[in-house]
């Protein structure tokens, strides 16, 4: 059932203790950016050590887009990567599309705790088809498992649903709840896509429309889509594995809000930019994006379920927030959000009190091992924990 729902005094009043609780000592004070040409000199060098085709970049100050550079080749003839040239979001989409959501719950049309069981005409079990099959996970194995009923759309954007990263890597290929629903942090790319079908399938929206029209035309990202388009042919990047295979572009042909998107550096940055200027929502709304909401005590990202540190050696101030990754750091309050396959790596880091931003595509998984370093030259110390998202890296 449909239900119309305002946003809530309590939901303002949370955001508003999370940016108190966030504000802590001081952070230090903000060190003048590297000039284009030292960011250009270290990204080649950094791109030598690794090996890496190419890489793009964009750097955002004061909520001000100030540089976009691409460095390398797009594919094997050599063709030269762009700063409009098409690239594989990943995991990125997911902060874009719960970005979108938050403006789904500014308008009323969902709220973040109220059960996803309010929206769906039927119990979630009960979906299944050949069609949705195509486009969803299969929760026929939720059936016995009355728990799917507590989840929320806050759940599902803090990854704490109890879910595996997707519900084919199960042994029976059906989505399962590993522990109570919002107890802990497990990384689930099928809780993001729970959360679609819950507005596709009980709201009646079509995810792909909403983020072209709320996201992309707003920001002006005229080579950014949810799917496959003919016209980003043209100037399109293929990718490089970690052996140096070369991996043509993937032309997706479904909306997938866990990774679908496609879209260039320059598109990009006007949405980081936006967003941290926290353009397009009411103040409460973008400050619950990327306050702590759940404490995430595990030594690595993946695999989602291992067992979780002893306090002491926890990273300290890393929680999940709603589609990114929040901590504490030299610099005050920040967030990221990584993006990964076998010939991608992406990544986007923020620091909130000088609305710095840096951004990276790449498409060549080799260049992450650059990330933790080319961040720190661009950004300074930030605080994020590398250990955590990419595990032990050589020093570059």
């Amino acid at each position: 059932m449909l239900r119309m729902i305002s946003p809530t005094t309590s939901l303002a009043a949370a955001a508003t203790l999370g940016l108190l609780a966030l504000a802590g000592p001081a952070p230090a004070q903000t060190a003048p950016l590297p000039s284009p040409a030292a960011v250009d000199e270290e990204v080649q060098r950094l791109m030598g050590l690794t090996h890496s085709k190419g890489l793009a970049l964009a750097v955002i100050d004061d909520g001000k887009v100030s540089l976009v550079q691409a460095w390398g080749d797009r594919n094997a003839r050599g063709e030269p990567l762009e700063t409009d040239t098409v690239m594989y979001g990943a995991s990125l989409t997911k902060a874009v599309f719960a970005w979108t959501v938050m403006q789904l719950v500014d308008e009323g049309k969902i709220d973040l705790d109220t059960p996803i069981a309010d929206y769906l005409p039927k119990p979630l079990p009960e979906y299944w088809s050949e069609d949705l099959a195509d486009r969803y996970a299969d929760y026929r194995g939720l059936a016995d498992d009355p728990r799917w009923r507590t989840i929320t759309p806050r759940i599902l954007l803090t990854h704490s649903a109890g879910f595996s990263n997707f519900g084919f890597l199960e042994p029976d290929g059906k989505l399962k709840i590993h522990f109570d629903p919002g107890s802990r942090y497990a990384y689930s790319g099928d809780g993001l896509i729970l959360l679609q079908f819950v507005l596709e399938q009980g709201l009646g929206l079509d995810i792909g429309a909403e983020m072209q029209r709320r996201v992309f035309d707003r920001f002006g990202m005229p080579r950014t889509g949810m799917m496959w388009r003919p016209d980003f042919a043209a100037n399109l990047a293929d990718g490089w594995e970690a052996d140096g295979s070369v991996e043509p572009h993937d032309e997706r042909s479904k909306t997938r809000a866990a990774g679908s998107m496609d879209t260039t550096i320059a598109d990009l940055a006007k949405f980081v930019a936006a967003y941290v200027r926290r353009d397009g929502l009411t103040p409460a709304l973008a400050a619950e994006l990327v306050r702590p909401q759940v404490s995430i005590r595990t030594a690595t990202q993946f695999p989602s379920f291992q067992e979780e540190m002893p306090p002491a050696d926890q990273h300290h101030g890393l929680s999940a927030g709603l589609g990114v990754v929040t901590f504490t750091g030299p610099q005050g309050p920040g967030f990221f959000k990584g993006g990964h396959n076998d010939s991608t790596g992406n990544t986007w880091v923020c620091i909130e009190a000088s609305r710095r931003c840096v951004l990276i595509l790449s498409n060549d998984v080799r260049s992450e091992a650059a990330f933790p370093t080319l961040v720190r030259f661009i950004l300074g110390e930030t605080g994020v924990p590398y250990a955590w998202e990419y595990g032990p890296q050589p020093a570059l």
